[in-house]
């Protein structure tokens, strides 16, 4: 089909959050922690699209880039990019190191406990765009509610997680860490006709879209695309579509959006495709 629906499902978490994000229903009460998109079985899509909601601090992480991760068997590495939603005044993110250090220095900061001084703690609010490439040093704080779009593929390795009792994967995680402090990518900006281009260059380009009045797009042929809603809605291929859902594009569709839509469009290309 030219544009898929992906199957939502939800993942529970000790360290999630009962409120979510207008589009999804949490009726039972639970701590969700992730919302995630399931791809059609047997497909091996190059992107996954995730919700994550904080209410603790996740794991101190890294993830290995393309060339570390085919070495220890993977398809792909992992860039991701995330989208604040909301966030708690005091909220943060965690992006590589406060200084330099040497691979010994980092493994010895995670085996004591001082890589949680060690990582940059940076505040971030509603709105904000980040992306991480493979390598960089971090941590999700609490707090926040985010869209996080990366490489699809299940590749983390958990340097520190302040006690709790799960693996620890420091020989692998060392080895591709970047100790050092992060440098934002820088973000492209506004593309014009309410289109603002969040990041090219890496392994995927995303943008975001936001209308005042209805708009009609023919999205493009032959390159997979992920057209996510975080408010509003529309129709593609004819098909309606609204907030809380993620839909795969993979062929040239129409794409007819809402007045006041806000849509995120993500696809992996280094560089932007002239859509409008």
């Amino acid at each position: 089909m030219p544009a898929t629906r992906l199957n939502t499902i939800r993942v529970e978490k000790p360290w999630g959050r009962e409120t979510l994000w207008p589009g999804f229903d949490n009726s039972s009460g639970e701590k969700v922690g992730e919302i995630w998109f399931e791809a059609p079985e047997g497909s091996d899509p190059e992107l996954m699209v995730k919700y994550l909601f904080t209410s603790e601090r996740l794991s101190i992480q890294v993830h290995p880039d393309d060339a570390a991760a085919r070495a220890s068997g993977h398809k792909r590495g992992k860039d991701e990019a995330w989208v604040i939603l909301d966030a708690d005044p005091e909220a943060t993110i965690a992006l590589g190191l406060r200084r330099t250090a040497t691979r010994e220095e980092l493994r010895a900061a995670a085996l004591d406990g001082e890589i949680e001084t060690l990582v940059d703690w940076r505040p971030v609010s509603a709105n904000e765009f980040i992306y991480s490439l493979a390598g960089t040093v971090h941590a999700i704080g609490a707090g926040l509610t985010l869209i996080e779009v990366q490489q699809n593929v299940d590749l983390t390795y958990r340097l520190y997680d302040y006690g709790r009792p799960r693996e620890l994967h420091l020989d692998e995680g060392i080895a591709v860490s970047d100790p050092a402090p992060f440098v934002a990518p820088p973000v492209p900006g506004d593309a014009g006709s309410g289109r603002t281009i969040l990041c090219e260059g890496g392994k995927f380009v995303m943008e975001r879209w936001s209308w005042s009045g209805a708009r009609t797009a023919t999205l493009p042929e032959g390159l997979p695309g992920w057209l996510i809603p975080i408010a509003g809605g529309g129709a593609i291929d004819g098909s309606r579509f609204t907030a809380g859902e993620c839909w795969i594009a993979n062929d040239a569709v129409k794409l007819e959006v809402d007045p006041g839509a806000d849509l995120l469009f993500a696809y992996p290309l280094a560089e932007r495709l002239a859509l409008f």
